[in-house]
Order: C-alpha cells, then structure tokens, then sequence
C-alpha cells in the first residue's frame, strides 16, 4: 500500500505542475486598445479552466510563472487578471507579495492614502468630483515605483474607472502634433516646483500637507526628507528618462 500511494503521487506530481502552467490563458475583451505592430493593450489574463482555482492556486502560479509574467508585462505594458478569486484588500496584498518585487515606500507623494494592509494603500481619498489627470507615479521623485497594482474591492454604481495609458504613444503623438514644444522639452529639461500646505486638504485630489507627506511635525526634518524624495532643484531635470526594466 505504501508502494501504491508514492507511485500515485509520483504520477501526480506533473499534473500539479501542468496546473500551474496552465491556469493563466490569454483572452480578449472590448475596449482593449490596438497600436501598430504591438499586441493589445492591456493584455488580459483569466483562468483557463472553467472551474474557479483557489486563491492559493493563483498565488502559486504567480510564483511558478513570474518570469512568463514579467515578460508578458514588458512586452505589453499593463496586464489585467480577470475573473479571479480575488475579493479583499488582504487576498490582494497576498498576491501582490507572490511576485515578490520590492515594496515602495510612500513618502513624498501629494494624494491623500491610508494604509490598509501590508503594501495595500487606498488610491485617492478626494473627492468622487475631483478628477486626477493622466500622470506618472512619483514622477517628481528621484525614485519612482516601477510597477504598480490596481485593486477594486467595491465597485461603485458608476465612474470610478481607473484609465492607464502607455507613456511612449502619448509621447508619439505629442512629437506628431507639437513637434517643436517636444523638441524645445528635451532640449531645456524642466524644473519641478511645488507648494505643500502644513495640513492635508481632503478637497483636493493632491492636497497631503506636508506633515503627513513627510510623516513628521518638524519642518527641518521634512525639508531633508523632501531633499531625498522630490526632484526640487534649479537644475533642470530630463523630460525622458528609461524605465529600471529597460536597463
């Protein structure tokens, strides 16, 4: 009997692997976007079998595949997961932790966010009338996050959609439309200048004061952490710089 049970386990050992493998199939759905001689955008991820894997079964295949993943990311620029057993700001901080990137300390950014677990922030607490613009996170830092998670955990009856955008077509398209305001930015560069009230403003979709930005109650402190964590000089900084997976 001892025999039969490891030959059983022996034989299912590789199916436990295919599972893996496989639980991750490439779908199509409306409104993704279509470029020349690029593959759709986002790419869109659901499960390949029609019965719903477990969390656990996500989360080990997210850690068998994360190179497939990763290259699937820089190849497309935005991946969706669709149709997951994903439904609580803890499940999704469980996932974010499988891929297993360096977290990302918050400090310096101007939106209102409270932690809500681990390395789960809320996004934006402005505000539903306040509209946030296309940006890049961080971008006034010197060190920006490389990736970035986006989570639903209550859908709202309407709006709340969360857009992205891939920064290299914008670019594209401004060269094409303002060429010589393009040329004129890379050329100067351009300086970052901000101004941080002592408290948060909640009307604002930017306004973290900056106690709360800086995390401290003493202006000398939060002028050295602002030296660290904002690009504010008289030199001018590039408009373009590569993304850390370009490298």
């Amino acid at each position: 009997m001892k025999q039969e049970n490891r030959e059983t386990t022996a034989k299912q050992q590789p199916k436990t692997k295919m599972a893996k493998a496989n639980l991750f199939q490439e779908i199509q759905i409306p409104n993704q976007k279509r470029f020349p001689n690029s593959p759709p955008f986002p790419s869109v991820l659901a499960p390949a079998s029609t019965l719903l894997p477990s969390l656990s079964d996500f989360i080990s295949a997210i850690e068998s595949q994360k190179p497939r993943l990763e290259s699937l990311l820089h190849e497309t620029g935005a991946i969706l997961f669709r149709g997951f057993p994903l439904s609580t700001a803890s499940q999704f901080n469980q996932v974010v932790e499988a891929f297993g990137f360096p977290d990302y300390p918050y400090v310096g950014g101007g939106a209102s966010r409270t932690r809500v677990v681990g390395r789960v922030f809320t996004a934006n607490e402005s505000p539903p009338d306040q509209k946030i613009p296309f940006h890049h996170e961080m971008a006034h830092s010197p060190e920006f996050p490389a990736k970035l998670f986006f989570f639903c955990e209550v859908e709202p009856a309407s709006g709340g959609e969360t857009p992205i955008v891939l920064s290299h077509v914008v670019y594209e398209r401004m060269k094409e439309k303002h060429p010589e305001f393009v040329a004129r930015l890379e050329e100067e560069g351009l300086l970052y200048s901000r101004v941080i009230g002592e408290e948060d403003d909640t009307s604002s979709a930017i306004g973290r004061g900056w106690k709360s930005t800086f995390s401290t109650n003493d202006k000398e402190v939060a002028e050295q952490r602002s030296a660290l964590s904002l690009l504010l000089s008289s030199t001018p900084v590039p408009i373009l710089i590569c993304h850390p997976s370009n490298l």
